[in-house]
């Protein structure tokens, strides 16, 4: 008969001692083999016990974080196999607004609305972003499944070498390290380019036109903007963390302004109505219409793509199993309901000439809506606060490449590790690794000299990269044959199909992100997407299987850095017999 047992459990991680108590159904048990084997039983109930586990020599995949455990945050991290380095000054609010920070609303949409303007127009703008909401939110809700369970700062390529078969586990660890890393890194350079064009276009409204930027003139606001970042990045995370509650108000309080006082305004030959914001179409693009539609996915799938970024401060944040989860999924749906109201706000208010939009000198379709309907004070007005919120998304995005960073160096994955796994001791941040991300984003921005279709090529990368980096863990975890042990976030039987669309999802994106922006290119208006990504990929395969310094030779997966000595003492609050220890 099974007993009803309680359980006081004492950590010793380098000095500091965590406490909790639990409660179990236990059976007796005669014996336990090895600490692997007495973990599972501590954790099943299956005996009581006192015993020493050395956590640091045993295989990562055998670390799982029991959900029914009543450790802090420092030592459910030691059962991941690494010692807590960062301060967790980060709220459950906060955790969501540095999310909602990468995400950057308003300003990601204004960078990315000639995806749907020339595919459908107003019909795309709608449509083509409720569509796609509704399956982002498939990959928000698997991605917070396994945030909840092992919430680490190296994520994907962690959550990817615990549930992958063992026979592939290292390779594709180190893939999607490396990809996750690079689309990290991208996305810095596209937000902080897109900044730097938003800049020009104020500044072109304020000349009333007459003011053109230069590629390296953009460059140069580009690189300061780079340096702002890295300045802002190197912060101690408690002045990072009470930041959040700036950028989740002026996030918010923008895009309603935008709804709001956008219909307010607009001169009524700008109306549209209803039949028209809702169902017109006005494809200028080339493609057929249907496949055009589908062409405008790409702004909202720009848009709503941070979903590890709460997992990446996970180190920093209380209560990471349950903060995590509900970041990446508030803040995935927040921006989809939002987003949606903007883009019928839009859809009511820009008129019916797409091609006057396109080709206008402000280079902004956004802001030529506004500038239209709102006239030159009120552009500015509202187009300063889309500067400075996409100003604030590019410092979370260098935070959150920061931090993956220097998970995968402290795992030993990348060149230079030893120098860039550093954690400055006075804000104890990874300064190290905040400067290496925005001068490899530096990288990626110079390449944009070489004209657009260069820096599409780059820019997109950051997507496809990071849906390559989330179908493979996604995978891992319901075919890898690895036992599943939920947090307290759980999908429960739904997990597998949700899983299943979002990785179709992902598969279905990746395709259309290689596709040009009309049939018939040229070497200059092609999308070479697909060749920077395979690349890529050949690199990391390349460095992976090269001889005597290859990965292959050395790296082993997430290693574990702590010495935790834990001892469990089990009181049978059902039975009158005396505690053993087992040996």
């Amino acid at each position: 008969m099974a007993h009803f047992r309680k359980a006081a459990c004492s950590y010793v991680v380098y000095g500091h001692r965590y406490e909790g108590k639990c409660y179990r159904s236990s059976l007796l048990a005669s014996h336990v083999a090895s600490p692997c084997q007495l973990l599972t039983a501590i954790m099943d109930g299956e005996t009581k016990f006192k015993e020493l586990v050395d956590v640091s020599s045993r295989p990562v995949e055998d670390r799982s974080v029991s959900p029914t455990t009543g450790d802090t945050d420092a030592a459910a991290l030691a059962e991941l196999g690494y010692k807590q380095e960062f301060r967790r000054s980060f709220s459950a609010i906060e955790v969501f607004g540095f999310a909602f920070g990468v995400v950057g609303l308003l300003p990601s949409m204004a960078t990315v609305l000639t995806f749907a303007i020339p595919n459908g127009g107003p019909y795309a703008l709608v449509w083509g972003w409720a569509v796609s909401t509704f399956f982002i939110m498939f990959i928000a809700l698997t991605l917070a499944e396994l945030g909840s369970a092992a919430p680490t700062s190296g994520g994907l390529y962690y959550w990817t070498f615990k549930y992958a078969p063992p026979k592939w586990r290292r390779l594709l660890s180190w893939i999607v390290g490396y990809c996750n890393t690079i689309g990290l890194i991208a996305g810095v350079a596209a937000i902080d380019w897109g900044c730097a064009v938003q800049i020009f276009a104020a500044v072109s409204i304020g000349s009333d036109m007459t003011f053109t930027p230069t590629t390296r003139q953009t460059v140069g606001v580009f690189v300061a903007l780079l340096l702002c970042h890295g300045l802002v990045a190197s912060l101690a995370t408690p002045v990072v963390a009470r930041l959040q509650w700036v950028y989740i108000s002026v996030n918010i309080l923008l895009c309603l302004a935008v709804i709001v006082s956008l219909p307010a305004a607009t001169p009524k030959e700008l109306r549209n109505p209803a039949s028209y914001a809702f169902g017109g179409v006005s494809n200028i693009s080339g493609w057929p219409d249907g496949f055009a539609f589908v062409l405008s996915f790409l702004a909202p799938l720009w848009t709503i793509a941070g979903f590890d970024a709460p997992v990446h401060i996970s180190e920093e944040a209380s209560n990471a199993r349950t903060a995590v989860p509900w970041a990446i999924i508030l803040s995935s749906a927040i921006a989809g309901v939002i987003g949606w109201g903007v883009n019928v706000a839009m859809a009511f208010c820009m008129g019916t000439d797409m091609e006057g939009i396109l080709a206008s000198p402000i280079g902004q379709p956004m802001a030529t809506i506004f500038f239209n309907s709102l006239g030159k004070r009120g552009t500015l007005a509202i187009w300063s606060m889309v500067v400075f919120t996409q100003f604030l998304m590019g410092a979370n995005a260098l935070i959150t490449s920061s931090r993956q960073m220097f998970a995968f160096a402290r795992d030993g994955g990348l060149p230079l590790s030893s120098i860039l796994y550093r954690m400055n001791p006075r804000v104890r941040t990874p300064v190290n690794c905040v400067w290496a991300s925005a001068f490899v984003a530096f990288i990626l921005g110079l390449l944009a000299l070489g004209g657009t279709a260069a820096s599409s090529a780059i820019f997109s990368l950051g997507i496809a990269a990071q849906y390559l980096a989330f179908i493979v863990p996604i995978g891992s975890r319901f075919f890898g044959g690895t036992p599943w042990i939920p947090g307290p976030f759980s999908l429960g039987r739904w997990g597998l199909p949700v899983g299943i669309v979002a990785i179709a999802w992902m598969m279905f994106s990746i395709i259309i992100f290689t596709f040009p922006a009309s049939p018939d290119p040229d070497s200059t208006s092609m999308n070479w997407m697909v060749v920077v990504l395979s690349a890529w990929l050949l690199l990391c395969l390349g460095y992976y299987y090269c001889p005597r310094y290859g990965g292959v030779h050395w790296f082993v997966g997430p290693k574990a850095n702590i010495h935790i000595t834990e001892r469990v003492v089990i009181e049978d609050t059902g039975s009158s017999r005396n505690e053993k220890e087992l040996t």
